[in-house]
């Protein structure tokens, strides 16, 4: 009678394969969305000496003007072209009240106009925003 039980038991072993089927779906989505996902704003930034800023800090709300005198908001989950600057007024201001202490800097095409740079600081301080850095390249030797 023993030898019939011993042939009955079950078998506890893991099937794995499923498992590496759902991970190898999981793989190519995440590579077909990335460069959706991952988009900005082009700019021939300034070249200036600078300092890296600190990566303990949240993550920055980067306002950018191009040379064609377009405004951008990127809030680091979401990249928004705005019309006016009225607009980006309130979408930095709305940021800033759901996540306060988040640093600002500016980014500005090294083509575009000084009025138009000064427009984007003007804009954000409007929205409350109390210091504003200023993103550039490193100078190349």
């Amino acid at each position: 009678m023993r030898r019939s039980r011993a042939k009955n038991r079950p078998v506890a072993e893991i099937n794995v394969v499923p498992y590496i089927d759902v991970m190898m779906v999981l793989l190519v989505i995440f590579i077909a969305t990335a460069p959706v996902v991952m988009q900005g704003v082009t700019v021939d930034l300034p070249q200036a000496e600078s300092e890296q800023m600190s990566e303990e800090l949240k993550t920055p709300i980067v306002c950018t003007a191009d040379a064609n005198g377009r405004y951008f908001v990127d809030l680091g989950d979401s990249h928004i072209e705005v019309r006016e600057l009225n607009e980006l007024t309130a979408i930095v201001s709305d940021h800033l009240m759901t996540r306060p202490g988040s640093p600002v800097v500016v980014q500005g095409d090294a083509r575009a106009s000084y009025d138009s740079v000064v427009q984007l600081m003007n804009a954000l301080k409007k929205a409350g925003v109390e210091s504003v850095g200023l993103v550039t390249q490193p100078i190349s030797n």
